[in-house]
Formats: structure tokens, sequence, C-alpha cells
């Protein structure tokens, strides 16, 4: 059963980016699919969404990148967290964790 695809905010996608990158560098496409293959293909971001949110991490120094040779041989870039974005992660996870408590007391509130 395939689950309906959901637009993702730019912010959320900012912190799943880095999450994928916590422990291994990865080019566009492999990040793309990590997305994908870790949440059971609900996340399915376009390259439209990921290479500018890639470019606005890089910019904010959250990211690092080089060009290397992918597992095809062919050149791509490489992008890896910085130490900022190491820290940026765990203060995303921090409020993520908050957020998620508050909305679960919400809805249990009702029930």
């Amino acid at each position: 059963v395939a689950c309906p695809r959901f637009p993702i905010p730019q912010a959320t996608l900012d912190m799943l980016i880095l999450q994928v990158l916590w422990l291994d560098p990865a080019h566009g496409y492999a990040i793309a699919q990590r997305l994908q293959q870790i949440s059971r293909e609900t996340v399915q971001v376009n390259q439209g969404s990921l290479y500018p949110a890639l470019h606005r991490l890089e910019q904010k120094r959250w990211l690092k990148s080089e060009w290397r040779q992918s597992e095809t041989g062919r050149e791509a870039k490489f992008y890896a967290l910085t130490a900022t974005g190491h820290k940026q992660l765990a203060r995303e996870k921090a409020s993520w964790d908050r957020l998620t408590k508050a909305v679960q007391l919400i809805f249990n509130e009702g029930a």
C-alpha cells in the first residue's frame, strides 16, 4: 500500500537532510533515495526542492561539499555535515521532540 505523498516544509526538509548526512557524506541523488527508503516511501523529495535546500544549508555553513567519484564512476558533489551542522541538528531534534510531545498531549486531550 503506497502512502500518499505530501509537501514537506522547508525547515523540516533541512532537518531531514542533516539527519541523513549525520553519519556519512552523500551526493544529492543518494540523499533523496535514503529519505525515501528510510521513510518507507512517504518522503519523496524532488530535485527542485532538494538542490536549493542543499545550497541553502551550505550557505549557512551547516554542510560542506566536494566533488568526488560516485559509485557509478561519475563525478558528483558529495555533501557532509560541518561541526556547526552537527550542533544545528542537535538543536533541531530537541525542538522537534518538544513539538511532537506537545502535539501528542493536545491530541490525547480530546481522546
